[in-house]
C-alpha cells in the first residue's frame, strides 16, 4: 500500500511526511486516491504515539519489518478513525501485503483481534501517558513544565485538524466584499475580527476553488503568520529585511499592506525553496530582491545598506504547527532545541548590525517553548545595550516576560511568538 510505504519513509528513514508523500503520489493519478492516501498517512502520525501502543499489545514480540509495521498502523487507523467498514478496511489491508505472504496472516490477525478487543485496548490506551496524549513523553513533559495551564489543550489541539484559513491582498480587496464572493461560491467563512486580512473557512477547499486566487486576490496562510505584517508596521520609503523567508507568504504580506516600501530583500538559505517565494510573489503581481544566503553570514550577501524594519521569522522546532506537520511528533527530539536556540541566537546577533538605528526587528518563531522564545529574547537584551523591547499590547495572545505567545488553538490559530525590538 502506498501509505504504508510513504509512512515506513518517515519511521525508518526520517524523511519528513511532506517530502514522503510528494515522492509515492507520484504515481497516483486519481486525485480521490491522492486525497485518501495523505488523509491515512497525517491520520496515523497524528495518532502513532496511541496507534503504536494498541499495536504492541496485540503483538507477542516487536515487529522488526517496518514496512508490515506501517500496513498495520494504517489497518488500525482505519478502524478506530475512519469511515471505513471494518471488513473492508481488513481486506484491503491483507490484501496490500501480498508480497510478503508471511505477512497476510499476521496482519489478518491482528486486526480482527483489535476489533474484538477494541473497547478494552482503547481503555488500555486512555490510561498510558503517551498513548493517550498521543505524543512522545518529552514533548508532553516540556510542554506540561512550561505551560502548566494550557498542556492538556494543547496537546488536544496537535491532535485537531486545522483549519484552513486566508489572507486576502488588501491593496485589492477587504474582508467583507471577499466573503461575499465566498458566499457566492457556496463556501461557507468567517472573518478574523482582530487580523483585518484574516478569514477562515468553515471547511478546506481546493485552491483552485476560491475566487481569485490565480489573480492574487487571496493566499492561504493561517491567521498567526498574518500578525507579523501589523507588527512590523511597514512605512512607506523603508528598506525591509525578511529573513529565513521562504514559503514567502510573510514577505508577500509586507508587500500587500506597504506597496510603497523602497525595496524589500527576502533571504533564505535554500534554493529550492526560495523558488517558491519567487513563484508566490509571482502570483501576487510583486516585486521583491531574492537572496539565496545563510542568514547567520550576512557579510556574504549584504550590501551595506541598512534596513529600517527586519522581519527574522527563526529556525525553529515548529512544534506550534504539529497539527498541521504532525510528523513532526516523530521526527523531533528533545537534543534537537539546544542547536535550535544556538542557531536562533546567532542569527540574531548576525542581523541586527543591518538594523538602521530607530528601526524595528520583529523575532518569530512557530515554537511554543519559551527556551525559543522569551528566554531568547531575553538573552539577547541582556547582551545589547542598544537593544530595547517594544510591547506588545494585543487582544490576542499570552504576554510573556518577553514578547506574546499565541497558544495553539487559540482563535483557530497555530501556536506562534512574537518579540519586537527597537534599536537606540
Amino acid at each position: 500500500m502506498i501509505a504504508a510505504r510513504a509512512l515506513s519513509r518517515v519511521l525508518r528513514d526520517g524523511q519528513s511526511l511532506t517530502a514522503a508523500l510528494e515522492s509515492v503520489l507520484q504515481t497516483v493519478e486519481s486525485g480521490q486516491d491522492r486525497a485518501f492516501i495523505q488523509a491515512l498517512c497525517y491520520g496515523v502520525c497524528r495518532y502513532y504515539h496511541r496507534l503504536d501502543f494498541i499495536l504492541n499489545q496485540l503483538l507477542d514480540k516487536p515487529l522488526k519489518d517496518q514496512d508490515v509495521k506501517s500496513l498495520a498502523l494504517v489497518g488500525l487507523y482505519q478502524l478506530k478513525y475512519m469511515r471505513v467498514k471494518p471488513h473492508a478496511a481488513v481486506s484491503e489491508t491483507v490484501l496490500a501485503a501480498r508480497k510478503k505472504p508471511w505477512a497476510k496472516s499476521l496482519i489478518n490477525a491482528l486486526l480482527r483481534s483489535y476489533l474484538r478487543e477494541q473497547d478494552a485496548l482503547e481503555q488500555k490506551a486512555d490510561s498510558a501517558h503517551c498513548a493517550a496524549a498521543s505524543h512522545p513523553e518529552w514533548l508532553i513533559k516540556q510542554i506540561e513544565q512550561d505551560w502548566p495551564g494550557q498542556a492538556r489543550q494543547i496537546l488536544l489541539e496537535n491532535n485537531r485538524q486545522p483549519p484552513m484559513a486566508l489572507r486576502v491582498n488588501l491593496a485589492r480587496v477587504s474582508q467583507d466584499p471577499y466573503l461575499q464572493q465566498l458566499s457566492e461560491q457556496g463556501i461557507a467563512a468567517a472573518a478574523v475580527d482582530f487580523c483585518p486580512s484574516a478569514i477562515i473557512l468553515d471547511k478546506p477547499v481546493a485552491v483552485d476553488l476560491l475566487p481569485g486566487f490565480a489573480e492574487g486576490l487571496v493566499s492561504v496562510q493561517d491567521t498567526a503568520a498574518q500578525l507579523a505584517a501589523g507588527l512590523l508596521s511597514v512605512q512607506a520609503g523603508q528598506r525591509v529585511l525578511d529573513v529565513c523567508a521562504a514559503p514567502g507568504g510573510k514577505a508577500a504580506h509586507l508587500l500587500e499592506c506597504q506597496p510603497q516600501l523602497k525595496e524589500l530583500v527576502a533571504v533564505d538559505i535554500d534554493a529550492a525553496r526560495m523558488q517558491r517565494v519567487g513563484d508566490t510573489l509571482q502570483r501576487l503581481k510583486l516585486t521583491a530582491t531574492l537572496i539565496v544566503g545563510d542568514a547567520a553570514t550576512p557579510q556574504d550577501w549584504w550590501d551595506g545598506r541598512l534596513f529600517e524594519r527586519i522581519l527574522l521569522d527563526a529556525p525553529c522546532s515548529a512544534l506550534g504547527v504539529i497539527r498541521r506537520h504532525p510528523d513532526i511528533k516523530l521526527l523531533r527530539r528533545a537534543d534537537d532545541i539546544k542547536p535550535l536556540q544556538a542557531l536562533q541566537q546567532n542569527i540574531l546577533n548576525a542581523v541586527w548590525p543591518l538594523l538602521a538605528p530607530g528601526g524595528i526587528l520583529l523575532y518569530a518563531t512557530c515554537s511554543i517553548l519559551k527556551q525559543e522564545n522569551e528566554q531568547q529574547i531575553e538573552a539577547f537584551l541582556a547582551s545589547r545595550p542598544d537593544a530595547a523591547e517594544l510591547p506588545i499590547d494585543a487582544a490576542w495572545g499570552i504576554a510573556g516576560s518577553h514578547g506574546r505567545q499565541i497558544i495553539t488553538g487559540e482563535s483557530a490559530m497555530d501556536g506562534f511568538y512574537y518579540a519586537r525590538l527597537v534599536k537606540s
